[in-house]
This record gives structure tokens, sequence and C-alpha cells, in this order.
């Protein structure tokens, strides 16, 4: 098959031809359809994810139809459209046996443990337990959008967040997370504003259905300027960039009592970020986390697009090949792309 491949850390990834994976007995092996291009692929190639074993194909946000099905697998046939979350559950620990499959002790992630779908077919582990299925109305662009930024945040904001309507949510950076979450915070009927430095990111932002925007480069304090807007501070935050910034302006802009949920991978140099901790204290400020969202809560959120009232496919940026996906890989970090990339030809 073809397959997008480095051999080292921050090298230049080669189109090259590898062989095809076989299923293992409870897995399945997918022809990948369509793979989205993440920010958190670029933290791999550059060397942040220690789970990487080199040489290594990226790519975790995918959806396709099954091409082979191991022997232990029940639910799933040759030919069944199907996605899967970035975080896949081992089904026999007691995170998974509580629900909590992104947060599993053993998980594997398609793109990091092991080979993933910058290519024409990627192997899933434990298929009955994570694999996800498509309604037909949904094309493989838009599913494979969903698969990292777009479940996550749905996590952030619904499960982790518990956003509710007439609540105030700050979203800190509208890359393809942020984006996502504005989308999703406004269809639960919050009012959402909107913070980057870009003006173009922005007005995606207001057409998500942010109600107010600031520009971080245009104002004196991102904090105030958010207070000022909220009359207070808002009731839910999110750091959807992943920056020592980001963090800390997310948790400031916070009414009492709020919840600050970090969505952005913090690695490397900004894996310790500075927290005002005597606010957090003061105003009993909640800080979570949100790792991806399990399988079983696919349905909740797919319902809402089959509903209209959350419409994924806006998110979509550009649509380029997997040889085009070596560059939009290498400049993920530049952030040059509004809205999501997917590989969509392969």
């Amino acid at each position: 098959m073809k397959a997008i491949v480095y051999e080292a850390f921050s090298a230049p990834p080669q189109l090259n031809t590898v062989p095809d994976p076989t299923p293992e007995a409870h897995g399945v092996v997918v022809k990948v359809q369509a793979t989205g291009v993440c920010r958190s692929d670029w933290h791999g190639w550059v060397g942040h994810d220690t789970d990487i074993v080199l040489p290594h194909v990226p790519g975790h946000e995918l959806a396709g139809i099954v091409e082979a099905v191991g022997k232990d697998v029940s639910q799933w046939r040759v030919g069944d459209r199907v996605t899967v979350p970035f975080v896949g559950g081992c089904g026999a620990c007691p995170e998974c046996h509580s629900g909590n499959q992104q947060v599993c002790e053993k998980q594997f992630q398609p793109g990091f443990t092991h080979w993933g779908s910058f290519a024409e077919y990627v192997s899933i582990h434990k298929a009955d337990l994570n694999l996800v299925a498509l309604p037909e109305t949904l094309d493989f662009a838009t599913a494979a959008s969903l698969g990292c930024r777009f479940v996550t945040s749905f996590r952030a904001v619904v499960d982790q967040g518990k956003t509710s309507a007439g609540q105030w949510v700050a979203v800190h950076g509208c890359g393809g997370v942020g984006l996502s979450a504005i989308m999703i915070a406004n269809a639960v009927g919050a009012n959402v504003v909107a913070i980057d430095i870009s003006d173009e990111k922005l007005a995606m932002a207001r057409a998500m259905g942010a109600v107010a925007t600031v520009n971080a480069t245009k104002v004196a304090n991102v904090v105030e300027a958010v207070t000022e807007i909220t009359k207070g501070g808002v009731h839910v935050s999110l750091d959807a960039l992943g920056h020592p910034t980001t963090c800390f302006n997310s948790i400031s802009n916070l009414r009492r009592r709020g919840k600050h949920i970090q969505v952005g991978l913090m690695l490397a140099e900004n894996s310790t970020p500075a927290i005002p901790m005597s606010k957090v204290i003061a105003h009993e400020l909640e800080i979570l986390g949100s790792h991806g969202m399990q399988a079983h809560r696919y349905g909740a959120m797919l319902d809402m697009v089959q509903a209209g009232k959350l419409a994924p496919e806006k998110l979509i940026g550009k649509r380029i090949s997997l040889e085009q996906s070596i560059d939009a890989l290498m400049n993920m970090d530049k952030f040059e792309v509004a809205g999501v990339t997917v590989v969509t030809e392969f």
C-alpha cells in the first residue's frame, strides 16, 4: 500500500510503498477513505510522543470501509462504513469497565502506538469495543474530521464542562478544536466568546456561532476583555490551543466556580504552565482535562449531526491528496490554514 512514512523525528516524511496490514484476531483492517491532518500528528512527528517507534506512519482521524476482519470479531463485516475514536480501549482495565475508554490504562492510538491512517489501509484493534458505525448520509471527509478535534470538543463542552443554555463559554484558539467547540457550545444554547490572533479565524468563529470575538493582539488584556464582554467572566472556558498563555488566560477569565477545560495538548516545553492557583482556590474553580471520547458516546453527537444541530462539514478547510499531506503535516505549527485539512485522495 501507499503510505506516508518518516524514519526520524522532524525529518521530511516520504510517500512510500509498504506492506499491507493484516487484522489481529480482535481487530479489523480499514480501507481509508479520508483522514484528517491534526496538530497531534505534528506533535508526534517532532518527537513529543514517547509511544512512537520509528519508522512510523502518522494519522489518527480516519473514516473508511472495513476491508478485513479478525476471527474473533463479531459485530463488524467487510464493507461496513466506520470511524474510530483516536483513543481506543483495551476492554479489560478498570477504566474500560467503567465506560471510560478514553483514559484506558492500555490504550491504543492509530498513528501513535502503531501505524496510522496516512495510508491506504490501517489496522484497528479491539474492533467490537472501539469501532463506530457511520450513517449512510455522512460523507467520509466529514466523518474523518470528527475523529480527534470534534469528538474531543464534544466531550469537553458537553460531558466535562456540562455546558448549558444561557451560560457564557470562552474558547481560546480557533483552529479545528476551537471552531468545533464553538459550534457545539452554540448548539447547546451557550453564548460563546472566541479568542484568537487571526481575524480570519475569528470570522470563522462568528460563522460557527460565536456571539463575540477578541483578537488577542489588539487588546491590552485578554482576561479583562472577556470579563467585560461577559459581565463578570465565563462559566466554562476551553484552552483549545495548548499554550501557557492560553491556558493561563482560560483559567483567569472564569467567573467564580467556573470550569476550565484543557483540550489543547501541553507537551515538551509547554508541559508545566503557570496556573493562577490562588484564584483557583479562592473562587473554587475546576480544572479538567478532555482526552478524546468513547465510542459509545458517538451516538449522541451523531444524532445531533443527523438532526442538523451540528454541521461539522462546515469546518473542513481543505481537501488534499496523500502526497500533499507531507507539507500539511510539516507546517501544522504555522497555523496557516483555517478549519480542518482532510486527505481525501489516495
